[in-house]
């Protein structure tokens, strides 16, 4: 590593104020750009089925003049009025402050959901910093920090998990645990197969008893890929944790008539939450258990 590279970590992880307010800030930028992720990656997707679609049915397309579209292109802009952001307005957090909450040249207002998405990132990494220092475990948490938060804002959005973010999740899993960043090589791998196999398993089962499906292959995939990060041994603790979270916050959404009985709540956030906890206190709460249980 280059020697100033090192001098800045060391600085770094001598003054933890400093260490903290960084962490705060890039979580915040990355935030933003999880916003787009969110808002955009779907929109890929049915782009992409909409032209397979079309090739299958062997109907004719110019896909020369269809408009780029991915993470960086278009510019974002108003949907209202397609006014295009400036830079001075899309600074996380301060802006939404800043503008009050409304575009600046037509005046409709801006979701919430990118100023808390912005804060909730920042908040996040800044925790995860503090709890693992300057580590190869602190930037895998903060990557798998930042991953779950985008997966979750899709499944909220839309009741997708995209493989084109799961798969590859899990696949960094396998990569970090080869230096047993979180559990071992082993565990890794029989983790992804064990995840998958168990939300199979109860998905089948519950088809095969109500006739209805319960959940989607993209909760598979996510559980999978949660293995693949923290271990075979931590899946149980995940699937409850994840279960519990589900039934408190649906059955309070119900009863508050903020959704509806037979309206499908997606199970992914869950997921996430569950998963982010267990890598942070995933043995702590092991360990309160049996103690409690013996």
């Amino acid at each position: 590593m280059d020697p100033s590279s090192n001098l800045l970590l060391s600085y770094l992880a001598n003054n933890l104020p400093i260490l903290l307010v960084s962490s705060f800030v890039i979580g915040s930028l990355l935030g933003s750009f999880l916003n787009v992720v969110i808002h955009r990656v779907p929109l890929m997707l049915e782009r992409q089925w909409k032209t397979d679609c079309q090739e299958l049915l062997e109907q004719n397309t110019n896909s020369s003049s269809q408009e780029k579209y991915n993470l960086c292109t278009p510019r974002s802009h108003c949907p209202s009025c397609n006014h295009q952001v400036k830079a001075i307005e899309n600074v996380p957090i301060i802006s939404y402050l800043f503008l009050r909450g409304k575009c600046s040249n037509c005046g409709i207002k801006i979701s919430l959901q990118y100023p808390l998405v912005e804060l909730f990132t920042a908040i996040l990494t800044t925790f995860v910093v503090w709890k693992f220092g300057i580590s190869l475990q602190s930037l895998g948490a903060v990557a798998l920090t930042w991953y779950l938060i985008a997966l979750s804002g899709i499944d909220i959005k839309t009741q997708l998990l995209p493989d084109n973010m799961t798969l590859p999740l899990l696949w960094l899993g396998i990569i970090l645990n080869i230096f047993s960043t979180y559990t071992d090589l082993t565990s890794s791998i029989l983790g992804a197969i064990f995840g998958y196999l168990a939300l199979w398993l109860v998905f089948h089962l519950f088809k095969l008893v109500t006739g209805k499906e319960g959940m989607g292959y993209g909760d598979f995939k996510l559980l999978a890929a949660l293995g693949a990060w923290l271990g075979w041994q931590s899946l149980p603790l995940i699937i409850l944790l994840s279960s519990a979270v589900g039934a408190i916050i649906g059955l309070t959404m119900i009863a508050t008539k903020l959704q509806e009985r037979s309206a499908p709540i997606p199970f992914g956030p869950y997921l996430a939450v569950a998963g982010w906890i267990v890598m942070l206190y995933g043995n702590q709460l092991m360990g309160f258990y049996l103690t409690t249980t013996t």
